[in-house]
Parts: C-alpha cells; structure tokens; sequence
C-alpha cells in the first residue's frame, strides 16, 4: 500500500500510520501532485487494516505544516475548464475521505497552516497544534472564497459569526488563540507537540476498536450533512472568484511583491 506518492511520506509505528505532507521548498504548500495524493489516500487508509489510527502533520523539512495552495499551481488552474472540474472533485473527495475513514484522525499542526492547509488540519477528528505557529484561512487575500471546506469546518467548530470575522478578513491567529475558541483542540510547546499527539493516538489505538470507529460515524453522520449542503457549492463560487479582477489584480501583485489594489 502508499505507493507512487510524491508529496505524502509514511511511518508505520505499530498501528499508527503517520502522513507528513511534503512540498519542503514551499512550505509545504499543496501543489497539483499533493491535491491529486490527498484526493485518494485515506482511501487506501479506509482499507488498511494494520492501522488503528492516523498521525497527520507537515514535513519538519518545511518549517510549517501546510502554506496552503501553491499560488504558482492556482495561478495555472483560472478556476474554469476541465482542469478546475478535475481540481473541484478532488477537493470533495479529500473532505469526504477524511470525514469517512473508519480510523481517526489526529493531525499534529506542527508549524503554519494557512487556507487548505488550515482545511487539512482541521477536519481532523482531533487537533494539536504548536502553541506559536499560526492558523488562518486566507483565501480573500488573494480574491477568492474559502470553499474548498474552510466554510464549512470554521463554523462547526467555533460558531457561524466568528467563523465569518476570520474567513471574510483572512486574519491569522496563534495556535494558543485558536485553543481558546476550539477552534483547535489542544495547544501545546513546539517541543513538547510530538509526545502529546502520540500519546493522544496511542490511546486511541489500544482503545475499542469498533466503538471508536463508529463513534466517528455517528458523529460524522452530522458533519457530512453539512458537507453534502455546502461544499459543491462553496467549490463552485470559489470557482467564480477564480475569474475575477480582483483574484487576477492579488496574484499580480503577490508576484511582483506589491500591495494589491482591489476595485
């Protein structure tokens, strides 16, 4: 199993699989190779039965756990045509599969996790992150909807206002802040991450296997409710941002290292 992937390494202890998402020269950013590896891996997790429980986290060689999209891969996508088709169902399908995985999830925010890395992170089934790194989703910033699952994870764990204040502006938060609203479950020292998240998923594996499992079932039952309401059509109005003035006006600014003017 876990064959053929670029952007995904793996470490097996015992019944907990780690995944580290892998794109060290920027920051781990999520790049067409990465999107199209998440689409499919939990998966393949689905049908491993040697793991109970699934570490997720960034490449320490990244220094963050994900930066997001890969402006350069946006860029190159425009939001229109079969290549954002292809982009959209992947973008469901790696919300789904995560949200469907028999075995939790624990993610272990090891450094930044911004836009879809932040979406990555959070629908986790429970979160660590270093108390110091930052989280936001930042999709306005560069003119477009956070729909890629942002509008969807956001509310559920911290409440729809809330949820918009952070969303609309883009701001970022400290992991300790993010703890403070659940929006995160545990904040912790950058050195003390690793201990606490395994220690965390060594529980989980010498648990009951059954009721673990459909425990994340039964609560799921209501976040895919909410999955199957909102993100076909949160995808496609990011989409529609895709073809603006104002998302054409943030990538030439961001490539020339400008302010952006927005009309």
């Amino acid at each position: 199993m876990y064959q053929g992937y670029q952007r995904l390494k793996f470490h097996r202890d015992g019944s907990i699989l780690t995944i580290a998402l892998s794109n060290p020269t920027a920051r781990n950013a999520v790049d067409a190779d990465m999107h199209a590896e998440l689409a499919r891996v939990f998966l393949e997790v689905a049908l491993d039965t040697d793991t109970r429980v699934v570490v997720l986290t960034g490449d320490p060689d990244g220094k963050a756990f994900c930066a997001g999209g890969d402006l350069k891969w946006i860029e190159s996508i425009e939001g229109k045509g079969e290549r954002y088709a292809v982009v959209l169902k992947e973008g469901l399908d790696i919300v789904k599969t995560m949200a469907n995985t028999p075995q939790p999830i624990v993610s272990m925010i090891n450094g930044h996790a911004m836009g879809l890395g932040a979406t990555i992170g959070l629908f986790a089934d429970v979160s660590f992150m270093d108390e110091t790194a930052k989280i936001a989703d930042p999709h306005v910033s560069i003119g477009v909807v956070a729909g890629d699952g942002g509008a969807i994870i956001w509310p559920l764990l911290i409440g729809p206002n809330r949820a918009k204040e952070f969303l609309m502006t883009g701001d970022a938060m400290s992991g300790t802040q993010a703890a403070a609203i659940g929006l995160v479950n545990h904040a912790v020292p950058a050195a003390e991450l690793p201990d606490r998240a395994y220690a965390f998923a060594r529980k989980l594996a010498a648990g009951p296997q059954l009721a673990i499992q459909l425990t994340k079932r039964s609560v799921n039952l209501f976040v895919g409710q909410v999955v199957e309401q909102v993100l076909t059509a949160s995808l496609a109005m990011e989409g529609l941002t895709f073809a603006s003035a104002d998302h054409r006006e943030a990538l030439r600014a961001f490539f020339a290292k400008e302010k952006p003017k927005f009309q």
